[in-house]
C-alpha cells in the first residue's frame, strides 16, 4: 500500500479512537445550540393574503361609476412593498396601533425604517403566486414578523391595507391627470369669454356650451375618483398565530448535533488519512520490519507512584513481554550470550523503560541480565530502577574496585563493578552526561570489553542512543548480534523509521525486529500477543 492510498480499517480505527471525541463535540454543540435557542426572543409569524386580478388593457376603463387601475407588472407589488409609498404609511399606521406594547412598537419602528433604508425588508416579506399565462392574475402573501402574536397580526393586516391604499392611488392617478386636464381647460375658456368685445355672439354661445361639457365633465371625473379601484383586493385577513415560529429549541439542537456529528467525524477522518505515525504491525509491513511485540501504555499515576518495572508488573505487561521474551530467544538462537542492543528513531520512545521492563521479563525466568547503560548523553536506566530497588547492591564483575559507570567501564574495562537492581539483573549506569560520547566509543576497545563481560551473562541489554539523534548507537551496534528498534505508538512516524533503517542498514546493523510500544490497548485489541507466532516462521 503506497502512502497515499486510504486505510479503511485504519481509518475506522481512527474514528473509533477519537469517538469519544467525536460523541461529545456533537453533544456539547447540540447542548449549547438549545440553550442558546431557548435564549432567544420569541418570533410569531402572521400572514394575509391579497388577490390580484389585472384588467386586460393597459389604459383605464370607465364603467358604469368605477374606474379600474392598470394592470400591474411583473414584480410591482415587490418592489411597492419597499418604497416610501408603502412603508412610511405602515409605520404611521402602527405606531398608533392598539393592543400592541410600546416596547414591540418602537423595536419594529425602528427595523422597518433600517429595513427600508438598506432596501431589505426583512421584518414584512411578500410570496407571490401569479399565472404568466393568466394576465398577471394571482395571491400575495404578506407575511409579517413580531415578538407578540397580536403585533404580528396588527403588522400583516396593516401591511395588507397599505398595500391596497397604494394599489388604489394608481387608479385615482389617471383621474386626477383627467381632472386637472378639464380643469386647464376650462381656465382657456374662461379666459376667452372674458375677451366679450372680440367674439362674435355664435362664438360666445359656443364657448358657453363647451364651458358647460367641461364642468360636466370635472364633475364626473371628480365623482369617479371616490370610486376607483386598484387590482389588489382583500383575500383574508391574518389570523394571531398559536405557536413562535422560532425559536425551536429542540430541532435546532438536532440539527446542531448532527452537524457536529459530521464535522468532527469529517476532521477525525482527515487526521487519520494525514496521520503517517506507527500504530500496527501493517505500518510496518511496508518497511519490510518484523513487529516482535504490542506493549500497552503505563498510567503515568502507577509510573509515578511505583517506579516503571513494578508498575509493568502490576499492569498485566506480564504475556506482552513474555511474548517478547520469545521472539527476541528466537531471533538469537544459537548465540551463546548474546547481546542485544536496543534503540529507537528518537528520544521519549520508551527504549530505556523497554529495556529494563524486557531485563526483568528474562531474569523471572532464571537468566542473569546485564543492562549497560550506553546513553551516554542522556542515561535514565539507574531513574528507571531507583524505585523498584532503592537499595541496591554493588558488586564486582571483572577485576578489583575500579569502574562503576559505563563511562569509566569502556575506558577501564578490566576493573567494573556493577549495581544489582534486582535478583539476576545487574545494571551499569551510564554516569554524568558527557558532550563527545561518540570519541570516547571511537578510542575504547568495544569489542573486548563486551566479549569479558558477556562470559558472566545470559544476555547483555545495551540501551543505546536514538539513531536519528546520535552515531553512538551505530559504534556501538557492530559489537551486538541483534538491535531491537522501540517505536512509539502513534508518535513515530513512518518516514522517522525508514530513515533509521536506512542508516542501520548502511552501518551494518543487525535489525531483528521492532517493538510498538505504548499502545492504546483499547484501540488495537486485535493486536494483542499474536506476534510471537508470526516471528518464528
Amino acid at each position: 500500500m503506497t502512502e497515499q492510498e486510504i486505510d479503511l480499517s485504519a481509518l475506522w480505527r481512527g474514528i473509533q479512537r477519537r469517538l469519544f471525541w467525536i460523541l461529545g463535540t456533537a453533544l456539547l454543540l447540540a447542548l449549547g445550540v438549545y440553550f442558546w435557542s431557548r435564549a432567544q426572543a420569541p418570533v410569531y409569524v402572521a400572514s394575509a393574503t391579497l388577490i390580484s386580478a389585472n384588467s386586460a388593457t393597459s389604459d383605464p376603463v370607465f364603467s358604469g361609476a368605477t374606474v379600474k387601475a392598470p394592470p400591474l407588472p411583473e414584480g410591482a407589488v415587490q418592489q411597492a412593498l419597499q418604497s416610501t409609498q408603502v412603508i412610511v404609511p405602515l409605520i404611521t399606521a402602527f405606531s398608533t396601533q392598539e393592543g400592541v406594547s410600546a416596547e414591540e412598537k418602537s423595536r419594529i419602528t425602528q427595523n422597518l425604517n433600517l429595513e427600508l433604508s438598506e432596501q431589505r425588508l426583512k421584518t414584512v416579506t411578500l410570496v407571490s403566486r401569479i399565472d404568466q399565462f393568466s394576465g398577471g392574475n394571482g395571491i400575495y402573501t404578506l407575511n409579517a414578523k413580531a415578538r407578540t402574536p397580536e403585533a404580528a397580526t396588527s403588522l400583516a393586516n396593516l401591511a395588507s391595507q397599505a398595500l391596497r391604499n397604494w394599489d388604489g392611488d394608481r387608479a385615482k392617478e389617471n383621474i386626477r391627470r383627467a381632472a386637472a386636464g378639464f380643469r386647464a381647460q376650462l381656465g382657456q375658456v374662461d379666459e376667452q369669454l372674458i375677451e366679450q368685445n372680440t367674439l362674435s355672439n355664435l362664438e360666445r354661445q359656443t364657448l358657453i356650451a363647451r364651458r358647460a361639457n367641461l364642468q360636466s365633465s370635472l364633475a364626473n371625473v371628480i365623482i369617479l375618483e371616490e370610486s376607483a379601484v386598484g387590482v389588489l383586493s382583500r383575500l383574508s385577513d391574518a389570523v394571531p398565530p398559536r405557536e413562535p415560529q422560532s425559536p425551536k429549541p429542540l430541532r435546532n439542537a438536532v440539527l446542531a448535533g448532527l452537524l457536529g456529528l459530521l464535522l468532527s467525524a469529517g476532521i477525525v477522518a482527515l487526521i487519520t488519512v494525514l496521520d503517517r505515525t506507527i500504530r500496527n504491525e501493517d505500518d510496518l509491513l511496508s518497511l519490510n520490519l518484523p513487529t516482535l511485540a504490542v506493549v500497552p501504555r503505563l498510567r503515568q499515576r502507577d509510573i509515578l507512584l511505583n517506579g516503571i518495572v513494578r508498575a509493568a508488573r502490576q499492569a498485566g505487561l506480564y504475556e506482552a513481554i513474555g511474548f517478547l521474551r520469545v521472539n527476541v530467544l528466537t531471533a538469537l538462537q544459537g548465540k551463546q550470550h548474546p547481546i542485544l542492543m536496543v534503540t529507537s528513531t528518537a528520544p521519549g520512545e520508551g527504549k530505556s523503560s523497554l529495556t529494563a521492563t524486557l531485563a526483568d521479563g528474562f531474569a523471572s525466568s532464571g537468566q542473569r541480565v546485564l543492562i549497560i547503560d550506553a546513553d551516554l548523553r542522556r542515561g535514565t536506566q539507574e531513574v528507571v530502577w531507583e524505585k523498584f530497588n532503592e537499595a541496591g547492591q554493588w558488586h564486582q564483575l571483572v577485576g578489583t574496585g575500579g569502574a562503576r559507570s559505563t563511562r569509566e567501564a569502556f575506558q577501564n574495562p578490566e576493573n567494573v563493578q556493577v549495581l544489582q537492581v534486582e535478583e539476576n539483573v545487574d545494571m551499569l549506569p551510564a554516569g554524568p552526561s558527557m558532550h563527545d560520547s561518540l570519541s570516547l566509543l571511537n578510542q575504547a576497545d568495544l569489542g573486548k570489553a563486551l566479549a569479558h563481560w558477556r562470559q558472566s551473562y545470559d544476555l547483555i541489554l545495551i540501551d543505546s542512543a536514538p539513531l536519528l539523534a546520535l552515531a553512538d548507537s551505530l559504534v556501538l551496534g557492530e559489537h551486538a548480534d541483534a538491535v531491537l528498534m522501540i517505536c512509539e505508538y502513534g508518535r513515530t512516524p513512518a518516514q522517522s523509521v525508514r530513515a533509521a533503517l536506512r542508516r542501520a542498514e548502511r552501518g551494518g546493523l543487525k535489525i531483528m525486529g521492532c517493538v510498538i510500544n505504548k499502545s492504546d490497548a483499547r484501540e488495537d485489541k486485535s493486536y494483542g500477543y499474536s506476534y510471537a507466532y508470526s516471528a518464528r516462521k
